[in-house]
């Protein structure tokens, strides 16, 4: 399991430069998500609601018709941890496949 354990803007950097188009912004690690239309949108959104739900480790995002924005940080530890930098792995590999 992927510490909770908050990372240093060092190691932060050095983990996303491995996640294409993530970006921290206020905190969180952040990224847009782009589809076809709304069903292929929330068909996206099921299925990382299903690794969040796996990982015990939820994201705060916003849908907007084909539009999926998600912000990941872990609120508990004030700031970006592995666990963010593992659910943002698994994500990019739901893109992908």
């Amino acid at each position: 399991m992927a510490s909770r354990t908050l990372l240093s803007p060092e190691e932060q950097t050095r983990q996303l430069a491995s996640l294409n188009g993530w970006n921290i912004v206020d905190g969180a690690i952040c990224k847009s998500f782009q589809f076809a239309d709304f069903v292929t949108a929330w068909g996206f959104m099921s299925r990382v609601a299903l690794l969040a739900q796996q990982m015990d480790h939820h994201p705060d995002w916003r849908n907007v018709y084909n539009r999926v924005e998600i912000s990941l940080s872990t609120h508990s530890a004030g700031g970006i941890t592995g666990m963010d930098i593992a659910l943002a792995t698994q994500i990019e590999q739901l893109e992908i496949g």
